[in-house]
């Protein structure tokens, strides 16, 4: 089987980030397994987000810089996501001129791919739609990106997003559809926040409402929220993801705080893209043999459906201790063992800081 949908990864996540040399190996692993792009927004750079109008330090500069040229030389898609959050307030609509200065300071990146991300903040706005419309077009005509991605303020169907950023505008999909230049795609996460599995019905129901395929935003195997994050998502995609290839423009996933961890799920998606037959229980031990030794994979099987089925809460204290002594004991033969290790030892707890940062 071939694949025409482009896949990629967002490192799109709050809490604890991965360090510049992650970023930089995550070029080479996503070569090597099929995937065609990156895109940088972690949360917690604030020069993209609560900071979003000041310059990166040169020391921060000069690191997206390698990081972009990393990309380059492994002829994987860099892409940059920028979150101006205030600029759909009545107050922000004014602002125009430093959004224009921050999409000429990202295109010295020279990114393949902008995302302009309104997701995580309040929504309840008059005219939001229209708004938003207006800025992507304002930033597709600065850009030097050949694709650029909005994610709506309600990129789901879920009831939480209206909870948490208030009441959404009547008919804001059909709204950003129809305002939205056919040419730029937009996110889309499902009809959860987080889902679990995916029907074609529901994506064609997207694409209608979109007027255009979306851009599926997989929150699969994120872990950062407060009940995530103590839980730890190592099997492959479910095999739903088998059949969606045709009702997408491309396909995103946001990976765990856990950089070595998410590689398990991370490689299993281009099978199901590939696969004439994606076997995800089968696939998943021919990867840990893949990336772990013996006695790791070993351990990995046993414990994978508990870490997150039960996770943190529904382990005991003297559990938790006695397989962090275990993994610890193997941490130096990789940096799956650690990272589990830390996880049990709570060096990943949630802290609600990071949702205002």
């Amino acid at each position: 089987m071939t694949n025409n949908t482009p896949l990629g990864v967002i490192e799109g996540f709050f809490g604890r980030s991965w360090s510049w040399q992650q970023r930089m190996e995550l070029a080479d692993f996503l070569r090597n397994n099929g995937f065609d792009y990156y895109l940088y927004a972690p949360k917690n750079d604030r020069h993209l987000r609560s900071q979003w109008r000041q310059d990166w330090s040169r020391q921060d500069w000069q690191a997206l810089c390698d990081l972009r040229q990393g990309y380059s030389d492994a002829g994987i898609e860099f892409g940059i996501g920028l979150s101006p959050l205030d600029l759909c307030s009545p107050e922000g609509r004014t602002d125009g001129a430093s959004l224009d200065a921050k999409i000429r300071r990202i295109n010295q990146l020279q990114p393949n791919i902008l995302a302009l991300l309104f997701d995580d903040m309040r929504g309840d706005l008059p005219q939001l739609a229209a708004t938003q419309a207006e800025l992507c077009h304002r930033v597709a005509a600065l850009t030097g990106a050949k694709k650029v991605i909005l994610c709506p303020t309600y990129y789901s169907d879920d009831p939480i997003l209206e909870k948490v950023f208030g009441d959404r505008p009547e008919g804001y999909w059909q709204s950003l559809g129809r305002l939205v230049d056919p040419a730029i795609d937009i996110f889309w996460t499902g009809p959860k926040v987080c889902t679990e599995r995916y029907t074609r019905a529901h994506l064609s129901d997207v694409a209608e409402r979109l007027q255009r395929r979306p851009t599926l935003w997989d929150n699969y195997p994120v872990n950062d929220g407060a009940v995530k994050s103590k839980h730890l998502y190592l099997k492959p995609f479910s095999d739903d993801r088998a059949s969606l290839g045709d009702l997408l423009a491309g396909h995103a996933v946001n990976p765990m705080n856990q950089f070595n961890l998410s590689k398990l799920a991370l490689a299993s998606l281009p099978h199901a893209y590939t696969s004439a037959s994606y076997q995800p229980d089968t696939l998943f031990n021919q990867l840990l043999e893949r990336f772990c030794s013996p006695k790791l994979r070993q351990s990995l099987q046993n414990d994978a459906a508990v870490f997150a089925q039960l996770g943190l809460d529904g382990m005991s204290p003297e559990q938790r201790a006695q397989l962090s002594l275990r993994y610890r004991k193997l941490q130096e033969q990789n940096g799956m063992a650690a990272e589990v290790a830390d996880w049990l030892d709570g060096e990943y707890a949630f802290d609600p800081s990071c949702l205002t940062d």
